[in-house]
């Protein structure tokens, strides 16, 4: 069958089963567009108002739903402002496919209107990225391209389209099979005699720690990784990004590990004679110094990606595989009568534990006379019974969202984990959204953050979807703030928000509710209207100015070395 470039990248979606896509239309794309508005009934588009909304929206998409987020930009600008979502998507190795237009081939290279070196400029924040200059490989540059992926460890990948490739012809064959790719081919079982070794290792193991990562959530390992934590008894940890892979209101969760992780989790880990790095990639915040982290350890990685392990931290047994495969290959080793009459006793190492547990570091003091923003997450949490999903922006909000939203599931959580991306939590709320209509999806932002992809706001309203925003407002830059009050003599340079909007009337102009709460007695009745909206709706919380984020780890030191309260 014959068709043009346009066709073929839309009919090589709907094979893919693309059914949702995100996306700003511009001058090279407007072929695929006219395609795409032939097929609206078969593939939803939704327009952002800026092409970093897109990516972050496809993201967000991609965090809740386990699918490849589709975006699609101009060239150009279009291109270069899809970077920052992408790079976004690339540190959190979220599964994106970003088509992007270019100038015909011709003219690449000529300073045309609009060219930019999409692919040079992408291609350190990308899993991979194409140019298609014959229309006769769009296809399968495309099926490749979603492939990769979500394969393996998943990513953004790039395929870049000039404009003549959309309009010229070529045969077009329908196909569900898989692409084979020579030089990838992505491990997915752990060697047996590695498994065998590491559950050696566990039963032998007297102060054991599991450190989960955002891998987990990734694999959809969290049902194999509960099974093995409750055969084997040992307490687990999660990094930021792995947060719902195990829940957090199970007692053998001791919080998050890291800059700003409990003092219970960044003891243990300080103080194990076993580390499980599950799906992790040893990331600076949460290692602290190197020489002083886990030092008394062996080390087991399990990952997908050959090149994490023993990449910032050497390893003691490496096991290459999907992370959900590994798990399940452990549980047939562990689930057994053999292995737990073998195992140690871990009474006095959850002792030690419980014994750090009693610095409660996490505790903060609400006054009657001036809103905490760890209190308003907390009847947030209650507010939604726990079971909302939550997207965040960057900062101290970001933090007391980690530490005081309980995540009991997975896939729950959206937040730039590596990049920390400020701007990323509405739009990728929005794609959440669109993902999963019915749920409560909520942002938890500053009002610093907010601002960064404000106008995203018509998107939610355009598409009637009801994302609810919560603005912990401290009229600072909160982060920036705390680190120049520990570090910098409480010189505050630029960091004080001087001029912020009206959120209650921006709400309005919008067409959204907008509520403000300055009140402790006001905050849960706040949440409960806003909450009930049936719309879009914004959420001003006028927070404590001065209050930080404890524990903290400075820059530089170990993970035994935390700023409590």
């Amino acid at each position: 069958m014959k068709m043009t470039g346009a066709q073929i990248v839309i009919q090589t979606l709907l094979d893919l089963g693309v059914d949702t896509m995100f996306g700003y239309p511009g001058g090279t794309v407007l072929y695929i567009y006219d395609e795409l508005y032939k097929n609206k009934h078969k593939i939803h588009h939704y327009l952002t108002r800026h092409e970093q909304g897109a990516l972050h929206a496809a993201d967000g998409y991609a965090r809740v739903t386990g699918k490849v987020g589709v975006a699609i930009v101009t060239s150009g600008p279009g291109a270069t402002n899809a970077v920052t979502g992408l790079a976004t998507a690339h540190m959190d190795s979220i599964p994106i496919l970003c088509i992007s237009g270019q100038v015909p081939v011709a003219l690449i290279g000529n300073d045309a209107f609009q060219e930019a070196d999409t692919v040079g400029i992408t291609r350190s924040c990308t899993k991979h990225n194409y140019l298609v200059r014959d229309v006769n490989d769009l296809a399968r540059v495309l099926r490749e391209a979603y492939y990769i992926a979500h394969s393996g460890r998943p990513g953004p990948v790039l395929v870049d389209i000039p404009k003549d490739v959309t309009v010229a012809e070529a045969e077009y064959v329908h196909t569900t099979t898989e692409p084979k790719i020579r030089s990838y081919k992505p491990t997915l079982t752990g060697h047996i005699g590695q498994i065998r070794r590491g559950a050696r290792m566990f039963q032998q193991a007297k102060k054991p720690v599991l450190y989960v990562g955002g891998g987990a959530v990734t694999a959809n390992a969290h049902r194999e990784l509960f099974r093995m934590a409750d055969a084997l008894g040992f307490p687990v940890t999660n990094t930021l990004m792995g947060l719902g892979s195990f829940p957090a209101s199970d007692p053998r969760f001791i919080g998050m590990l890291g800059m700003h992780g409990t003092y219970e989790a960044n003891m243990a880990v300080s103080h194990c004679d076993l580390l499980i790095a599950v799906g992790a990639r040893f990331d600076d915040r949460v290692t602290g110094k190197l020489s002083a982290f886990a030092p008394h350890a062996t080390i087991m990685h399990i990952d997908v990606d050959p090149t994490s392990i023993s990449k910032n931290v050497k390893v003691d047994l490496p096991i290459v595989g999907d992370v959900r495969h590994v798990l399940a290959q452990f549980n047939e080793q562990v689930l057994t009568p053999e292995f737990a009459s073998g195992k140690q006793d871990l009474t006095p190492w959850w002792e030690e534990i419980n014994s750090w547990r009693q610095r409660d570091c996490l505790r903060y003091a609400q006054s009657s006379d001036r809103i905490e923003p760890q209190y308003v997450i907390q009847c947030l949490h209650a507010v939604t019974k726990g079971e909302a999903i939550i997207a965040t922006d960057v900062g101290q909000h970001q933090m007391w969202a980690a530490q005081f939203y309980g995540f009991d599931t997975p896939r729950r959580w959206l937040t730039s984990g590596g990049l920390g991306t400020m701007g990323y939590g509405l739009p990728a709320a929005m794609g959440a959204q669109v993902a999963k209509p019915d749920a409560q999806v909520v942002v938890i932002t500053g009002e610093g953050s907010i601002q960064m992809n404000i106008q995203e706001f018509a998107t939610c309203l355009q598409y009637r979807l009801p994302v609810k925003v919560v603005i912990m407002n401290n009229g600072y830059l909160g982060m920036v703030r705390q680190w120049q009050e520990f570090f910098y003599q409480r010189r505050y340079a630029e960091s004080n928000m001087e001029v912020t909007p009206d959120f209650v009337k921006l709400a309005e102009a919008y067409g959204a509710l907008g509520l403000r709460c300055e009140r402790v007695a006001d905050v849960t009745a706040t949440l409960e209207k806003g909450l009930a909206h049936p719309g879009t709706v914004i959420m001003d919380f006028i927070v404590n100015r001065e209050a930080n984020v404890y524990p903290m780890v400075p820059a530089g030191a170990g993970l035994n070395e935390m700023i409590l309260i």
